[in-house]
């Protein structure tokens, strides 16, 4: 699978997929918490944020990370504060 859209230092796409970052882990396991605790299934979430199951899935499994627009929609399904959404994740400061 190609990361993506990002390019290496020898200017080619990369063959494979980076592994998943801490901060994607942590989240897709509070995705999964606050989704059963809603009593909702991945197939339920993604038909009420316009996704489809297999990217819920993805998110849960840490494989991907969301863009805003869609954590918003995510936290308003599920009926969660933005703390419980990021439990566990590190604040990165410059």
């Amino acid at each position: 699978m190609l990361r993506g859209g990002a390019i290496g230092d020898d200017g080619r796409m990369p063959v494979c997929k980076e592994k998943s970052c801490p901060h994607r882990i942590r989240l897709g396991k509070n995705l999964t918490k606050l989704r059963k605790r809603a009593e909702l299934t991945q197939e339920r979430v993604a038909e009420k944020v316009g996704a489809s199951s297999r990217y819920i899935q993805n998110l849960e499994a840490g494989d991907n990370f969301p863009a805003l627009p869609m954590l918003v929609q995510l936290k308003a399904v599920l009926r969660c504060s933005w703390d419980e959404l990021f439990e566990g994740c590190e604040r990165v400061s410059k």
